[in-house]
């Protein structure tokens, strides 16, 4: 029988549609909790799905949860990890009835004493350096005065971060004060309601609703800027050992403090031992992202953050070591490890649709390995038009046709939205 993977998101994110389709490949059998307009639905590899609601977020996950009756749940970001670990508190609480979800959980994201520590920037960061791990300073800042203080005492330039966040939407790298103030309000701010009701309304994503109806602030942490060029890794590991990895130097991004768009695989002896380091010190089961500020002068890998989820790069298939969903299956099924094909030989990968969206024109779309499911025409086409509406470049593409990806002769589908046409890194 097929191990059976619930993959669990709060948002319409394409690469959890990747991940879904990378899953079923390796032989799982993938059901998914996810909003109702999710791309994952065009992937022709999903089971059974069902509908996330964020206004009643538990519930919609506990009833995912029994009706799936799962092996295995993937967090597809850092919202569904976060309402994941308060299920397990609350089946915790529910004692011998809430058992079975708490093993679960457990088998899926590790030792619960970990929970606060990978959900928490600041927390995280403390492990790591007590661990003896390459990190920058770090701290929560709670007011303008705790701000200043640290501004006095470390200086800038400086990086504030927003708990909760992901993909550089709770990021503001600050070369002043004023800017570090500024980034200070904005970051710890609840969610405008007019920005939650278009999410509900027209992305179908209530997730922010219930924060900017109880004015909820977030965290806000400061860490110092370590000048040099990003890294990140991604990682799927059991009780506390890695099971495959991948280890990427971040050549292009969708903005300064944004999500990478193209990629270049990395052999990095500092980062895999940091990876290495966290995930048999806490105990790690599951997908994790570990994002690295290599420093110009030295090279070292600073830790900067961990992603407690899959990133959009955990779908890659590359060879021995760098398959997770093979390495996922493999140990759901006790089984040895049967890697999938290398998807290339190229070591730079420009994902899609990020960096297609980023720069229609961008070389690396011709000179690096562009990742587009070709063997999906339907998700590629939901995707495109999805994106082009929401972020306004629809319109623009109208006016002006953009260049096709190159494709092989035997993937040539017609897909006419392409033809006519210091934060997450890792996300």
């Amino acid at each position: 029988m097929k191990p059976k993977v619930l993959l669990a998101t709060t948002s319409s994110w394409y690469p959890s549609a990747r991940l879904a389709m990378a899953l079923h490949r390796a032989g799982c059998q993938v059901d998914a909790v996810c909003p109702s307009n999710h791309p994952l639905r065009k992937t022709g590899s999903v089971e059974r799905v069902y509908v996330y609601r964020g206004l009643s977020p538990l519930r919609s996950l506990a009833r995912a949860i029994a009706s799936s009756r799962p092996d295995f749940i993937a967090a597809g970001d850092d919202l569904a990890t976060q309402l994941l670990h308060r299920l397990y508190a609350r089946e915790k609480r529910n004692g011998p009835s809430g058992a079975s979800v708490c093993a679960l959980l457990e088998r899926s994201f590790g030792e619960p004493k970990s929970f606060p520590v990978v959900r928490e920037r600041w927390a995280f960061m403390e492990f790591a350096r007590t661990e003896g791990l390459r990190v920058p300073p770090t701290q929560i800042v709670r007011t303008r005065e705790d701000l200043k203080a640290w501004v006095t005492r470390m200086g800038l330039p400086a990086v504030l971060k927003a708990d909760g966040t992901s993909g550089g939407d709770g990021v503001r790298i600050s070369r002043t004060l004023a800017d570090a103030e500024r980034a200070f309000d904005q970051l710890q701010a609840p969610p405008l309601l007019a920005r939650a009701a278009k999410r509900a309304l027209i992305d179908h994503d209530t997730t922010m609703m219930a924060p900017s109806l109880k004015r909820q602030r977030r965290v806000v942490n400061i860490q110092s800027f370590i000048n040099g060029q990003e890294a990140t890794s991604t990682i799927v590991c059991s009780k506390g050992a890695v099971l495959a990895a991948l280890h990427f130097e971040v050549v292009n991004k969708v903005s300064s403090t944004g999500h990478a768009t193209v990629v270049r695989l990395a052999q990095n002896a500092e980062m895999a031992a940091a990876a290495e380091v966290v995930v048999r010190r806490l105990g790690l089961s599951g997908f994790y992202g570990f994002d690295f500020m290599l420093e110009a002068e030295t090279q070292h890998a600073y830790l900067i953050e961990i992603n407690p989820r899959v990133t959009q790069v955990g779908h890659l298939t590359l060879g021995p070591g760098r398959d997770l969903p093979a390495a996922l299956y493999a140990a759901l099924c006790n089984k040895d490890v049967q890697h999938a094909p290398k998807i290339t030989e190229k070591d730079t990968i420009a994902l899609f649709p990020q960096e297609w969206i980023r720069d229609s024109q961008s070389p690396f779309l011709q000179s690096a390995y562009h990742d587009v499911p070709w063997e999906k025409p339907e998700l590629v086409r939901d995707c495109v038009n999805s994106r082009q509406k929401q972020s306004g470049w629809y319109s623009r593409l109208n006016r002006k046709r953009a260049p096709a990806p190159e494709r092989s002769p035997e993937a040539a589908v017609a897909v006419t939205p392409i033809t006519h046409s210091h934060r997450s890194l890792s996300s």
